[in-house]
């Protein structure tokens, strides 16, 4: 029993922290999350069919909001897409630029922001099951329609031919769909493993 009131309160104290930091360390901790989902976005499977491959990084992205909060957590991932837009090569392979995955990093800072608030606002998020939906409802809505726009776009624009629902969802939503599920349950367990079960002060965070 001790041990676990200990751990409660180390958790307790951690996040505490975390939201009294100054805004230059809460800077650099957005920068570090950035710089995580960079390392994780060279984690790939490249799928034959699709411009756009099966990554780690939507891991980092699904958790940024958790740990940084929802300000934060989403000005991690507008990090990570700016400068990755502006010449960082941190996108998956190592590159840099705009190409057919522009509307998920859309889609990333969407659902930072998201899930950031629901964690920041509502206490019985925390939880698995509560944290699992909201996490799948952030990678279904915020991220893949976002995504699936742009890579309309992006195809029309490189071959000139308009692309029905089918073959957009085919090419930008189902080949990602079991590791995304596996994300999100692995991302829900981080979260009900780090996160306290009580306020820290993250209302105006």
């Amino acid at each position: 029993m001790q041990l676990v009131s200990a751990i409660d309160r180390t958790r307790y104290n951690i996040f505490e922290w975390r939201y009294n930091l100054s805004i230059p360390m809460k800077l650099v901790m957005a920068v570090a999350m950035a710089v995580m989902t960079g390392l994780l976005a060279q984690v790939r499977v490249f799928v034959e069919w699709s411009p756009v491959p099966i990554t780690g990084q939507t891991l980092a992205v699904l958790l940024a909001g958790v740990l940084l909060g929802r300000r934060w957590g989403g000005a991690s991932m507008a990090i990570y897409a700016v400068l990755g837009v502006a010449g960082v090569p941190w996108f998956t392979g190592w590159t840099s630029g705009l190409g057919a995955t522009g509307g998920y990093l859309i889609g990333f800072i969407l659902a930072a922001l998201f899930i950031g608030y629901v964690t920041d606002k509502y206490i019985k998020s925390r939880y698995f099951l509560s944290m699992l939906g909201v996490m799948m409802l952030a990678s279904a809505v915020l991220i893949y329609v976002p995504g699936i726009i742009w890579l309309a776009l992006w195809l029309k624009a490189v071959t000139g031919t308009s692309f029905g629902i089918i073959p957009l969802f085919t090419m930008g939503v189902i080949p990602f769909l079991a590791g995304d599920a596996v994300k999100c349950v692995t991302a829900a367990i981080i979260t009900k493993t780090v996160i306290p079960k009580k306020d820290y002060g993250t209302c105006n965070d």
